[in-house]
C-alpha cells in the first residue's frame, strides 16, 4: 500500500512538472525564433555604433522606440540618457529589470565582419573610437526580447515591471545619476531588482550568481603631481614630476603587499600616467588615474586614504614646496554588488527549474570586476537586488584555448567578443524566469 501511494505521489509530482517544463521549451523557442527573425538586425546595430557614457543619445533613442513598440510607458533622459519604460499587468510585485548601454573608448581588433569602426567625441572633447568590449550591446539586445516576452505572457504573471537603460555603467556614475533623479521617487520603489553581465569566461548555456558578494568595489582617482619645469640637460634647476609619479607608481604596490591583510583581495592599478611634450624639456606636471578595488567597505576607504598617504608624502620627500603638494580627487566610485542572499537562492532554484539543473554553476569571482548596479538596492533601500552572469563563449572556443589555443579575450580588451545569440536567448529566458516566478500567478 506503502509502495503504491509513493508511487502515485511520484507520477502526480511528475505531471504537474510537465507543464511547467512544456512551458519552459516555448519560452526558449518563442525567443530563440524572435532572435533570428527581429533581434539580431537590432544587436548589430548597437555593436556597430557604440556610445560613450552620458552620450548614449543614439542608443538611449533606439531603446526608447523598441521599447515604446513593446507597449510599455517610457520615459527619456532620467538621470542624463537613462530610459525608463513601465509595463502595468495588474496587481502584484514592482520588479527593475536593468541593462547599461554604454561603449568603451577601445579600437575593436576582435576580427568581426561586424566589428564597430564608430569614433566619437568624450565628455573631455577628444575623440576616441568606441566599442561594445564589456557586451552591454547584448544586455540591451535582451532587454528587448525580455519586454517583449513578458508582454505575450501577461496572462502568466501580474504586477509592475520597470525597465531601467542605464547610462555610464563604464565609470560607474550612471545607476548613482538615476537614483539622484529621482528614479523611485518618480516610478515607485521595486520589490525586487534584476540584472546580468555577459561573462566571458563563462561558456554559453551556464548562467551563474553569487549568494553574497558579486562584484568589487570600484573607485576611480586622479593624481595630480606638480613639478618646477627646466630643461632636460639641468634636472637640478626644477622638480621632476614624472620621476616623482615614477616612484609614486612602483609604492602604490606597497599597500596589497604590506599595507592589507593578504586575506583581503585589493587592486591599486595605474591604468593612465600622462607628462610632458618632448624629450629634453622636464614638464611642470605629470597625471596618474587609478582605479582601486576591495571586497568590503573597511578595506576600500583604508585603501584610498593610504594612496593619499603615499603619493603626498613621497611628493614631500622629493621636496615638493607645502604650496605644491600632490592631491588626490576620488572622482568617482562604487560599494561591493552583494546579492540578497534569501533572494539568490530562490531565483537560482528557479534558474534550474527553467534552464535545466546543468545550466547552473556555482559562482566564483575570478576577478575584481565593479558594477553600479548596487545603487539601486544599496543598504538602507529595502530593495533585494539579484545579479547574475550568463555565459559568452561558445564550450568549443574555451576547450580550444585551453589546449593552447587563442586565448579568450577578456572584458576590456580590443580582442573583446562573445556569441550573441546564445547570449543574448539566454539572459532573455533567464530574465523571464525569474520575473515569472516572482509575479507569477499563484
Amino acid at each position: 500500500m506503502r509502495l503504491c501511494h509513493l508511487a502515485a505521489s511520484a507520477l502526480a509530482l511528475a505531471a504537474a512538472a510537465q507543464p511547467a517544463l512544456a512551458e519552459d521549451e516555448a519560452t526558449r523557442k518563442a525567443i530563440e525564433a524572435e532572435y533570428d527573425s527581429y533581434l539580431a538586425p537590432l544587436f548589430l546595430d548597437f555593436h556597430q555604433n557604440p556610445e560613450l557614457g552620458f552620450l548614449e543619445n543614439r542608443t538611449a533613442a533606439k531603446m526608447a522606440a523598441e521599447l515604446k513598440a513593446a507597449g510599455l510607458e517610457v520615459t527619456t533622459g532620467v538621470g542624463g540618457t537613462g530610459v525608463v519604460g513601465i509595463l502595468r499587468n495588474g496587481k502584484g510585485p514592482t520588479i527593475l529589470i536593468r541593462a547599461d548601454m554604454d561603449g568603451l573608448p577601445v579600437e575593436e581588433k576582435s576580427g568581426l565582419a561586424y566589428a564597430s569602426k564608430a569614433k566619437q567625441v568624450g565628455e573631455d572633447g577628444k575623440e576616441y573610437s568606441v566599442m561594445h568590449a564589456c557586451g552591454h550591446d547584448t544586455h540591451i539586445t535582451a532587454m528587448i526580447a525580455t519586454a517583449r516576452r513578458l508582454m505575450a505572457t501577461r496572462s502568466q504573471w501580474s504586477g509592475t515591471l520597470m525597465f531601467v537603460v542605464q547610462p555610464a555603467e563604464e565609470g560607474v556614475r550612471g545607476a548613482k545619476r538615476m537614483m539622484a533623479d529621482g528614479l523611485y521617487q518618480r516610478f515607485g520603489k521595486p520589490d525586487y531588482a534584476l540584472a546580468f553581465h555577459v561573462a566571458a569566461e563563462l561558456e554559453t548555456g551556464k548562467v551563474s550568481a553569487a549568494e553574497g558578494i558579486q562584484y568589487s568595489s570600484s573607485d576611480t582617482l586622479d593624481v595630480r603631481v606638480p613639478g618646477i619645469g627646466t630643461h632636460g640637460a639641468s634636472p637640478h634647476l626644477g622638480k621632476d614630476p614624472v620621476y616623482i609619479a615614477a616612484q609614486i607608481v612602483t609604492a602604490l604596490q606597497s599597500i596589497d603587499s604590506r599595507e592589507i591583510s593578504p586575506l583581503k583581495p585589493v587592486v591599486v592599478t595605474v591604468g593612465s600616467i600622462h607628462a610632458g611634450t618632448t624629450y629634453n624639456i622636464i614638464p611642470d606636471e605629470a597625471n596618474l588615474k587609478l582605479t582601486v578595488r576591495a571586497n568590503d567597505e573597511e578595506t576600500r576607504a583604508k585603501v584610498i586614504a593610504l594612496v593619499e598617504r603615499i603619493a603626498v608624502n613621497i611628493g614631500k620627500a622629493h621636496g615638493l614646496p607645502d604650496n605644491m603638494p600632490v592631491t588626490v580627487k576620488h572622482f568617482s566610485g562604487t560599494p561591493t554588488t552583494i546579492n540578497d542572499p534569501a533572494l539568490a537562492r530562490r531565483l537560482n532554484a528557479t534558474m534550474k527549474r527553467a534552464l535545466g539543473e546543468g545550466a547552473v554553476v556555482p559562482y566564483e569571482q575570478q576577478n575584481m570586476g565593479a558594477e553600479d548596479f548596487t545603487y539601486f538596492v544599496a543598504p538602507g533601500l529595502g530593495v533585494p537586488g539579484y545579479y547574475f552572469a550568463v555565459g559568452g563563449t561558445s564550450p568549443e572556443r574555451i576547450a580550444a584555448a585551453k589546449a593552447g589555443g587563442p586565448a579568450i579575450a577578456g572584458h576590456h580588451s580590443p580582442l573583446f567578443q562573445v556569441a550573441p545569440r546564445e547570449s543574448i536567448t539566454l539572459g532573455a529566458r533567464a530574465m523571464v524566469a525569474a520575473v515569472q516566478d516572482l509575479a507569477g500567478k499563484k
